[in-house]
């Protein structure tokens, strides 16, 4: 199996999509957020954006347990396609599923819950931050609007067609 990275900006069920993935394919999940160093969660919890130098490690970390098989799944956001290749840097391999919604639904889902250090008022940063998958990329965009479960058997679906690690 390829690594996998549930990618899309906050609010879109990276962790429930991606723990529920892990699940169905018998392999570990880990949620990104949990990589951040503090610094990073220090910075979003004051409601400021991190920046391509604050990701940037953070991001290598999440490609090397990719590569190491230590984390086959992985929740994070990738924003741009920048971030997904230094991803790919380090884990060739990786795969993306991409998941997607407005920003309404997206707000009306962080309305209902408290992140340890990502406010809701962030979320309009991530939307502008996020680039939309290139063709080369190998990845899928998946709609939220369907029940988690919906959105596992889509990606397993698609995972399933996908050529074995190179």
């Amino acid at each position: 199996m390829r690594p996998i990275v549930i990618m899309g900006a906050q609010g879109t069920g990276k962790s429930t999509v991606g723990a529920l993935l892990a699940a169905a394919l018998g392999v570990p999940f880990v949620d990104g957020d949990d990589l951040h160093p503090p610094a990073n969660k220090a910075k979003m919890a004051s409601g400021t954006p991190l920046d391509d130098a604050d990701r940037a490690p953070w991001l290598r970390d999440v490609g090397a347990r990719l590569a190491r098989g230590d984390a086959p799944v992985v929740a994070c956001s990738a924003l741009k396609v920048a971030y997904r290749d230094l991803i790919r840097g380090e884990a060739p391999d990786a795969v993306f599923v991409h998941l997607v919604g407005d920003r309404d639904l997206l707000a009306s889902r962080l309305a209902g819950r408290d992140h340890e250090y990502m406010p809701s008022t962030l979320l309009d940063s991530q939307l502008a931050t996020l680039e939309p998958l290139e063709q080369r990329e190998d990845a899928v965009a998946l709609s939220i609007d369907a029940a988690p479960e919906a959105i596992v058997a889509s990606a397993v679906t698609w995972l399933t067609a996908q050529p074995a690690r190179r």
